[in-house]
């Protein structure tokens, strides 16, 4: 009987040294694990800033292009002349809907889509496109909009057969 008592008390401090050793280790690894965490979320940061600083800089300025689905509400679109990137004079009062759609979806921003043909030299119709966009963002932060909330798409090209004028316009739309 003294054999098995003796057998028992070596298991129980057996069993209790294991214990002590996985709550020792679970401990020493959540220690560990919180002080690597907040060492490398600073230098994360760090390293995020100065990337994040040109990225702000271009949407912010409108240099930086989209390249999202058409999708949303049209709610304003705007016709340019022939070979021109200049708003018409009644252009500003054409994008008043815009303004107020933005202004009354808080959760919402619009995207700008420059649309031009097949004609002529791609690369210069696309860079017309894009500049036509420019304009009506130019013009839409004029009339208060946050240019956080404002973004360009990548320049659009129309399908053939249509009337002429559908292929020098800019579609301001409504997006999630």
């Amino acid at each position: 009987m003294d054999e098995q008592d003796e057998g028992a008390k070596v298991g129980l401090w057996v069993v209790l040294g294991i214990i002590t050793l996985l709550l020792f280790g679970l401990i020493g690894g959540l220690v560990i694990r919180t002080l690597n965490a907040k060492h490398a979320a600073k230098p994360a940061a760090v390293a995020a800033t100065p990337a994040a600083a040109p990225i702000a800089a271009a949407v912010a300025e409108g240099e930086l292009l989209v390249d999202v689905p058409l999708s949303g509400v049209v709610v304003v679109r705007v016709f340019f002349a022939l070979d021109k990137s200049e708003l018409q004079a009644d252009a500003v009062t054409s994008l008043e809907p815009a303004v107020k759609a933005l202004a009354d979806a808080p959760g919402k921003k619009l995207v700008i889509a420059g649309f031009h043909d097949l004609s002529g030299d791609p690369a210069h119709n696309a860079e017309l496109a894009k500049q036509r966009a420019k304009a009506v963002r130019a013009a839409l932060m004029a009339q208060g909009c946050d240019p956080a909330r404002v973004q360009l798409r990548k320049p659009e090209q129309t399908a053939l057969g249509g009337p002429p004028e559908e292929a020098r316009r800019v579609e301001v739309r409504l997006v999630d």
